[in-house]
């Protein structure tokens, strides 16, 4: 079911994601808007699901400069032990499954190619039922989830007001 979003609530996403700082006050003054009614639907955005707010970390500051997709096959037996052990590793920064059944798409941050060398040929192998199938290092990301916004048309009229 798609939800019922407006333009209202498209414009203050793109204010929230311009800077997710900015208080409601500010954003309903940069809108020319109820200051009540952009702080009910920032509530609802919340609510549902639709945002999150979070830090949105620079793995480069960090000094995290190689980034790696890594193609997995998994053994379906192994699955949750192999999910749960990538969740807890600091160098993944997704993890997804693939079209196959057997299939984990994986994104890798390391501070050295040596880092992720070691990473590649030693510790991904040496999980039980893991394989790994490929890998692409990514030279640059031209753009990232935290940039990602619908398309304008998904935010039709609202039926009724707040």
């Amino acid at each position: 079911m798609k939800p019922d979003f407006d333009e209202l609530d498209y414009q203050i996403l793109l204010a929230l994601q311009e800077d997710g700082r900015r208080s409601a006050s500010d954003v309903a003054r940069h809108l020319r808007a109820n200051e009540r009614t952009i702080r009910k639907r920032i509530d609802r955005l919340l609510n549902s699901g639709a945002v999150r707010l979070t830090a949105i970390l620079d793995p480069s500051a960090f000094g995290y400069v190689t980034a790696v997709d890594i193609f997995l096959d998994v053994d379906p037996a192994c699955e949750d032990d192999v999910v749960a052990t990538l969740k807890g590793m600091p160098e993944i920064s997704y993890i997804a499954f693939g079209q196959g059944t057997r299939e984990l798409s994986i994104e890798g941050r390391f501070k050295s190619n040596d880092d992720m060398h070691e990473f590649l040929r030693k510790r991904l192998p040496a999980l039980p039922g893991v394989t790994v199938r490929g890998y692409a290092l990514v030279p640059r990301i031209l753009r990232n989830i935290d940039e990602w916004m619908p398309a304008a048309s998904d935010f039709a009229p609202r039926r009724g007001e707040d």
